[in-house]
């Protein structure tokens, strides 16, 4: 990927070790504006319980009737929320804890070893606390390990922690779990669609177009907008959550929503979570699919390349979805 920026722009200060060092307060760098500060009490304006669907694949494979209703269900959630949970996926309980709690023990590792994989802005991939190489910018209080799994050209065990000891095996059964359930998604996201099933995946070239996050099981966080409100997530336990992204919001024309989403910070207490990434091959043109374009429903959106679009994003920085409205083109 072409990308002038070899470095960060200024000095980077790891999210971890300031929340152990600030007792009052914290760095002006991390405050955004009061608009855009998450709040635990946001929710829809009259269900305090509101949350995004909760979806059970166990009956995927059952009789047509079963399927039907799953189908409708993601079809469903697709167009109003853009986000949806799922369990009964197939993914063991047991591997999903053992990966949560892996990377856990990553991040408590003593910052000297760390350190020994410390990202930049060339491919993010590494140990990193920053998104962006906007100078002065407000930052993220977070801390994130980014890595690749596939394509093969591109998978790095030099990248991958050797500490602790089973992080690579986990990591590497879990991203077989992963993306074997993202490829019966993208099935039905294609069927739901009208098209024929393995369409998306063929369009992506690759895994495609949305997120599965493992949130953490203790501390909420996830926060989704839903008609100008936030809804924040209640994770099911064993679930994972999915998110639909840009580029299948691109493909289908936007009959699909990717939709803004946010993270709180819990003054108490940690948070881990695992977004696994299904994203498109880097190098194949996104666009509306013709079969989804009528006169009625022009093109929203021009070509982009996947690595187009990522650049796009790291020379900005997260800013909700400002980014795929932009993109949109003149009507």
């Amino acid at each position: 990927m072409s990308n002038n920026q070899p470095e960060w722009p200024e000095p980077i200060i790891r999210v971890q070790s300031l929340s152990k060092s600030c007792k009052d307060s914290i760095p002006e760098r991390y405050i955004k504006p009061s608009t855009d500060r998450p709040s635990i009490s946001s929710s829809s304006c009259d269900d305090v319980d509101a949350n995004i669907p909760i979806i059970d694949l166990g009956g995927l494979y059952g009789d047509q009737d079963t399927q039907a209703s799953i189908l409708k269900q993601i079809s469903d959630a697709c167009n109003e929320w853009g986000f949806f949970q799922i369990i009964n996926h197939g993914v063991s309980p047991d591997l999903m804890d053992k990966a949560r709690e892996t990377w856990r023990q990553f991040f408590h590792l003593p910052m000297e070893v760390k350190q020994q994989y410390a990202n930049s802005p060339k491919t993010y991939e590494g140990y990193g606390s920053r998104l962006g190489v906007e100078k002065g910018a407000i930052l993220d209080w977070s801390d994130y390990y980014y890595l690749h799994y596939l394509p093969l050209s591109l998978k790095d065990y030099n990248k991958w922690p050797a500490m602790p000891p089973s992080c690579r095996e986990v990591f590497d059964e879990y991203g077989r779990e992963l993306v074997k359930l993202g490829g019966r998604l993208m099935k039905v996201l294609s069927i739901n669609l009208g098209l024929e099933e393995g369409f998306l995946q063929k369009a992506f070239g690759d895994p495609g177009g949305m997120t599965m996050l493992l949130p953490d099981n203790q501390v909420p966080g996830l926060q989704v907008r839903k008609c100008d409100n936030w809804i924040t997530v209640k994770p099911a336990r064993h679930a994972f959550i999915v998110n639909i992204g840009d580029q299948i919001q691109v493909l289908s024309n936007a009959i699909y929503k990717s939709v803004e989403h946010r993270v709180i910070v819990n003054s108490d207490k940690e948070r881990v979570s695992l977004a696994f990434f299904y994203n498109p091959k880097s190098d194949i043109p996104i666009e509306p699919i013709k079969e989804l374009v009528t006169p009625c429903r022009p093109a929203l959106y021009p070509t982009m390349t996947f690595d187009e679009y990522r650049l796009f994003i790291r020379m900005r920085g997260p800013r909700g979805k400002s980014q795929v409205e932009s993109l949109k083109s003149p009507r």
